[in-house]
């Protein structure tokens, strides 16, 4: 594995350093100091005559990303999580034979060291630190890619995040939001009175949301479970169950195709509100970006790309107006399926003609809507058809009580009135059947009887609601693709990686 001659004369240099009694790979560490406080607390000597203040004592650590040997002297750069800082490295400074036999020959680019010394400016005005002594915690035995092309592989980015990491501060930061969103959205709902739970990733039964599931085994029981495609029905079992308002910030997987925007595994929230509407939820939507936005301290208008999204500027429409409105299409054709099936012919787009109104209907929004919605903006009336766990609407009860959230163009959130009826819930899981067995629907709903029969006991009026956390990380990193926000995104298999199925390399 690590046959590479300059890993090599890393490993050899690991080996001469335990030669002299020193363990290239050391476990306690001395520090007292971040960089970022180092960089605050000694700010004052910038402003000072002497411009160094070697009273003033500190250890910090981190790892080396630049190094400039010199004779007698040389400049170190080292980074920790909070920051960069140049170390200054002179050979009188430090024990006798340690510069020439051990830092100059042995200590290199990519090594995480530990430096006591005190604070000065350079003469080019740097607050830096003047090394008193430097000790190796961690031999890196791999190179880092050149300081000034880093890695211009993203492939390899996604494959080695641990290296993209060490190489892109801009990287981290992503990440660090990301953590602030999920932690701010936790607090979030936690201050509106929402309970956070667990339920269960292993479903006996496909649901919650139309999308093919991944498969295991369950070796003790002998049976096949799904892997979770959203938790909704286990959410409302506990609404059922008398809790009024829960949430869970959790982990789902789909297994389905990948792209900017899809990751087979994947974060988002779902939360759910007894005694509440979908109305309920929009208001709550906005106050949720008002809340993150201010404690995030971003603007209310961010870059995303070439577009402006302007995130106080939240609008509604309902599904079918929005495809005469925004999207173009005849008014006289939208609630007609022969229309509609003609007209997507005309335009030579791919049609099957088993579907239903309100699937042809979404495929309408799809091709014609979707991608025009840049500022945040609230589709509703759903068709039923698309809709199998949402509640009809009382006047047009062809359509539900139901939105979803688009910005720049992408989905962001899906939500809805519950269906608390059983029968009509028990209706449209058969309807769902039927859609798979003669329309070759192989992503419709499942039947959940045990669900139903939850329902049978009487679920509050409830209104529900998830939110991907993925992709609303993307609009507020300004990133375009869900691998730039997930640490360790699915990739494609690479020589060497096993196929587990039929033990073929791929």
């Amino acid at each position: 594995m690590f046959e590479n001659t300059y890993i090599q004369q890393r490993i050899e240099k690991a080996e001469k350093l335990r030669e002299v009694g020193i363990n290239p790979y050391a476990n306690e560490c001395s520090r007292n100091c971040t960089i970022a406080k180092y960089l605050n607390v000694n700010s004052d000597i910038l402003h000072t005559e002497e411009k160094r203040d070697e009273n003033r004592s500190y250890i910090v650590a981190g790892r080396i990303k630049l190094f400039r040997l010199m004779g007698k002297a040389s400049f170190l750069k080292i980074e920790d999580e909070s920051g960069m800082l140049q170390i200054y490295v002179a050979r009188d400074n430090l024990p006798e034979g340690f510069y020439n036999d051990i830092f100059k020959k042995n200590i290199e680019v990519g090594d995480i060291v530990e430096i006591k010394g005190y604070p000065f400016v350079t003469g080019q005005g740097e607050l830096s630190l003047h090394a008193d002594d430097l000790r190796i915690l961690t031999k890196a035995i791999s190179p880092l890619p050149e300081k000034y092309h880093g890695i211009q592989d993203k492939e390899l980015r996604y494959r080695q995040r641990y290296l993209d990491l060490i190489m892109n501060s801009e990287v981290r930061k992503t990440f660090h939001i990301r953590s602030k969103v999920i932690s701010l959205t936790r607090r979030f709902f936690e201050n509106k009175g929402f309970l956070e739970v667990e339920t269960p990733m292993m479903h006996p039964i496909a649901g919650g949301a139309n999308a093919k599931p991944f498969v295991t085994h369950h070796n003790a029981l002998g049976i096949d479970r799904f892997l979770r495609i959203a938790p909704e029905l286990y959410l409302k079992r506990c609404i059922v169950g008398g809790f009024e308002a829960v949430f869970e910030i959790n982990r789902c997987f789909r297994n389905e195709g990948m792209d900017a925007t899809h990751n087979p595994e994947f974060t988002s929230i779902e939360f759910y509100w007894a005694y509440k509407t979908y109305k309920d939820l929009i208001v709550l939507t906005k106050e949720y970006f008002e809340y993150l936005f201010e404690h995030l301290e971003l603007p209310t208008v961010l870059p995303y790309g070439e577009l402006k999204i302007d995130f106080s500027n939240f609008t509604e429409i309902p599904l079918i107006q929005s495809l005469v409105q925004i999207g173009g299409v005849p008014a006289d054709i939208v609630e007609d399926k022969d229309k509609i099936i003609a007209f997507m012919r005309e335009k030579k787009l791919d049609i099957n003609d088993k579907m239903n109104i309100g699937q042809l209907q979404g495929e309408l929004f799809d091709e014609y809507v979707e991608a025009k919605l840049i500022n945040p903006t609230f589709i509703t009336e759903y068709p039923v058809e698309i809709s199998p766990l949402a509640r009809r609407n009382d006047e047009k009860p062809h359509l539900t009580d139901r939105f979803e959230l688009f910005i720049a163009g992408k989905e962001i959130a899906n939500a809805f009135s519950e269906l608390n009826d059983p029968i009509d819930q028990l209706q449209r899981f058969e309807g769902q059947m039927a859609a798979k067995e003669c329309g070759g629907d192989d992503e419709a709903h499942e039947m959940d009887e045990d669900f139903v029969n939850a329902l049978s006991y009487g679920m509050a009026p409830t209104a529900g609601q998830g939110i991907g956390i993925d992709r609303l990380v993307m609009m507020l990193t300004n990133e375009h693709s869900i691998r730039d926000v997930l640490l360790f995104p699915a990739m494609k298999p690479i020589k060497n990686e096993i196929n587990l199925h039929d033990d073929e390399e791929i």
